[in-house]
Formats: structure tokens, sequence, C-alpha cells
């Protein structure tokens, strides 16, 4: 298998601050990957280098066999699909459904003057449709809730058929409800063998959708474990990333965790 995403001791500091320490990781292009950890352990600052958003200050970052500092951003972004509330914030709250969806074709957030191919509009209707996000083609962006946000950004992030898909956290703000929704979605791209390699950042382990393959776990920018998902989700590797005793229950191929409950003396 080609590994679509190799780093090898990749750091990344802002001023005083090791966001990343010397994290050495690959993904190759049948894999589905979860990334967990606390606030501050460094899962945004990795998704940033993988989605060559950020180069690293250290080490060498290999995406879709090309090296970040040795090529074309711009030209490698157009390979790599992605979720993330800071690209959420910059899609115009008055764009179309639609258009937030097929604009992806030219990189752009907010329609301007570009002409798109009939094949395009059919592919953004077409993966409205499988995210189950058709209804919602002809409202605007702003007028959504978060949860059909979510789906209206992976279509897009979809739409140009990338090598690798990046999620940031979708289901941070979400319900219930609109949690289980994305994960279903998210489960059923895991599951499809044709979908490229994936990576999911979240804190929660019930966000790990069924049909995920893989696991990193970071605190404090450093790797706490990875590898295979049922190796990786342990009550040691979470209670050590998290910093506190934890319990973990797997059951159809889903996860749970809480805290340890304190012994009582005597």
């Amino acid at each position: 298998m080609v590994a679509v995403l190799e780093f090898a001791d990749v750091t990344v500091r802002r001023g005083t601050a090791t966001l990343l320490d010397s994290v050495t990781w690959s993904v190759e292009e049948d894999e589905r990957w979860v990334v967990l950890g606390p606030n501050g352990a460094g899962k945004t600052t990795l998704l940033q280098v993988a989605a060559a958003q950020m180069h690293p200050s250290g080490g060498v970052a290999g995406i879709l066999e090309e090296v970040l500092g040795t090529v074309d951003v711009f030209e490698l972004r157009t390979r790599i699909g992605l979720t993330s509330a800071a690209l959420a914030d910059r899609i115009p709250r008055d764009e179309r459904v639609h258009d937030v969806v097929v604009s992806a074709s030219y990189g752009v957030l907010g329609r301007w003057r570009e002409v798109y191919e009939t094949l395009d509009h059919d592919r953004a209707e077409m993966l409205l449709a499988e995210v189950g996000a058709r209804h919602l083609t002809q409202r605007t962006f702003g007028t959504l809730s978060e949860g059909e946000r979510k789906r209206v950004q992976i279509a897009r992030a979809l739409m140009t058929d990338p090598e690798l898909l990046l999620f940031d956290e979708p289901a941070a703000g979400l319900d219930l409800g609109g949690r289980e929704d994305l994960v279903s979605t998210l489960s059923a791209l895991a599951l499809d063998p044709d979908s490229p390699a994936t990576v999911l950042v979240s804190h929660h382990v019930e966000e790990i959708p069924p049909g995920f393959t893989h696991a990193l776990m970071l605190r404090q920018g450093r790797v706490v474990a990875q590898g295979p998902l049922d190796r990786v989700v342990t009550e040691e590797a979470l209670s050590e990333t998290y910093g506190m005793p934890l319990l973990l229950r797997a059951e159809d191929g889903r996860y749970a965790a809480r805290r340890r409950p304190a012994r009582r003396a005597g």
C-alpha cells in the first residue's frame, strides 16, 4: 500500500511552546484513523500539517508522496478534502448550499464568476444526496442547523474526489441526535472501499465511527500510542492520554468511556 501521510519526527513550535513534539506517523491509502487527545494535545496542529496548511518547524512531513517545503501547497491542497470549524467560519452565510459544494472545484469559498460544467453541478447534487442533505440544496448556509452544516461540509470535502479526507472535530457543537447522524454518515464513508484514506480528530471515543481501523493518541504534543484501533483504544492508553483513570466499554463497534470511580475507604 502507498502511504498518503508519512511524518518523520515532525515538530511544530510557536514561540516557546512546542505544539507537536517529534511525531512519527504513517497513514496508508486504505486506512481510516481517529486522532484522540485532550484539549491542547496537538490534534488540530497535526491535522493542519496533514492538510498542508502549516509547515513543521522540524522533521519531514510527506503528504501524497510530496514533501512539505518542496512542493506548491496550493496544488497539493486541491487533492485533500478538509472539514473544520475554521473553514466553516469562512463560508459566506448567504451562500446557497449547492454553491458551497460546487465551488470546491475551484478551491474557493463564495462563488464569483467561475463557470462550472454540468458534470460539476450533477456531482454536487449527488454528494449532497449521499450525505442526506439533498433537500437543503437551495437553502443558504446561514439558515442551516449545526448538523446540517456539517453534512454540507462533508459533501464539499468530497467534491474534488480527494486522495485524503481530514475531519477536524466534526461532531463539535452537535446534540446527541446530530452526533449520531454524523457518526452514521462517517461510518458509511469509512466502510466504502472506494473512499480515500481518512483522518478524524476527536476528543471523545464515543465519536469513533464503525469502520475506522486505526488510532493515534496524543498528549502535550507527543504520541502516547498508535496502531490498529482494537490494540490502541484501551483503558490503559486512554487513562495515560487523558491523565485520569478511565473505564472503557466497547459494544457493536462503538466505544464509551467514563472516569473510574474512586475506591471508598474501609
